[in-house]
């Protein structure tokens, strides 16, 4: 799931890029000027802005993915104490 998060983080910061370069293409004759005054700045701002974003796809593939995580658990809890078809692996892990 984390890789997942990743992923789809990376697609949506470099999508976002690619947006951003297309709109500020009248800022290229100052772009030595915004690095060495701004470069700093906008380092710490594109990596808080890749955290918050990693953080919120993270949230929501844990929401849409794990929605009967719970359920499934206790169901294979219950197969492991009445001894139904549950393989001997996972038995003899749990006694």
């Amino acid at each position: 799931m984390i890789r997942s998060a990743i992923f789809i983080t990376a697609v949506m910061l470099l999508a976002l890029g690619l947006a951003l370069l297309q709109e500020c293409r009248f800022l290229v004759p100052y772009r030595a000027v915004l690095i060495n005054t701004y470069g700093k700045t906008i380092l710490i701002f594109g990596a808080v802005l890749t955290v918050n974003v990693f953080t919120g796809v993270y949230l929501v593939c844990r929401k849409l993915l794990l929605k009967d995580t719970g359920r499934k658990l206790a169901h294979v809890e219950k197969q492991l104490h009445d001894g139904e078809r549950i393989s001997e692996e996972l038995r003899r892990m749990f006694d």
